[in-house]
């Protein structure tokens, strides 16, 4: 038996943290009672969603697939947008089976790399900050922050949800007034890169996401444009986050 949250996450139902919410919301029931966080069940229950079965059979369970998009500035990463913005979901084409679940987000005014995965559990644990997963970026700044302020971004500043700080964070280039960085961290909080410069003064102008993990955006792969991950590539990330490579 295994959490319910976990077993339709493996099913390419949704994230875990969506499953999560339709449990606290009564919206799935098992064997004709509303689940609670905590139950488990197994492939052969009678697990519904909204009064649908769903189908758990872990022996039909689909290959798990693997997506890389490059998002251009503008985009939202949401399935809609109540301001009618256009959204990562609208370019990307169907998969095989289930549905694409988004492995975090990307702010409307970044571009670059973002990973789509039609198995749950990968993405709750590429997720998890406990996997410390790395993210590289390229952010283009105004000005040109001397070595102390350099310092203090590696050795880590307070923002209003704790301190963040970047792992490394090296010099790419200088443009007139502004200077490019190749920054990493190994967390995903909203806006984060952004609000690390801010707090010691510098505004960043651009900002792309060139890496997630053992990942890199495709040099080849054009704003807007989707790659399916061979199966190399998909295993080297399962097995980034101990996940058997299929």
């Amino acid at each position: 038996m295994t959490r319910l949250q976990k077993l339709l996450a493996a099913a390419g139902l949704g994230s875990r943290r969506n499953i999560e919410q339709w449990i606290r919301d009564g919206r799935i029931t098992v064997a004709g009672r509303v689940a609670q966080l905590g139950d488990r069940a197994g492939p052969g229950d009678d697990v519904c969603l909204d009064g649908r079965k769903l189908d758990l059979d872990a022996t039909g369970a689909p290959a798990r697939e693997l997506l890389l998009y490059h998002k251009p500035v503008g985009e939202m990463t949401t399935r809609s947008d109540p301001q009618g913005r256009p959204t990562v979901f609208e370019r990307l084409p169907e998969p095989r089976a289930g549905r694409w679940i988004t492995v975090g987000r990307l702010d409307v005014n970044t571009s670059g790399l973002l990973l789509f995965t039609t198995d749950g559990e990968l993405a709750h644990r590429l997720m998890h900050p406990s996997s410390e997963i790395d993210r590289e970026y390229l952010v283009r700044i105004r000005g040109r922050p001397s070595e102390f302020a350099l310092g203090q971004l590696r050795d880590g500043v307070m923002l209003e949800d704790g301190p963040a700080r970047f792992d490394e964070i090296v010099q790419d280039k200088t443009d007139g007034s502004h200077t490019t960085f190749r920054v990493v961290l190994h967390e995903g909080r909203n806006r984060e890169v952004r609000r690390i410069w801010s707090a010691i003064g510098f505004e960043v102008s651009r900002l792309m996401r060139i890496r997630y993990g053992p990942i890199e955006l495709p040099r080849d792969l054009r704003p807007g444009s989707s790659r399916l991950a061979d199966g190399e590539v998909a295993g080297r990330l399962a097995r980034a986050v101990h996940l058997p490579a299929e």
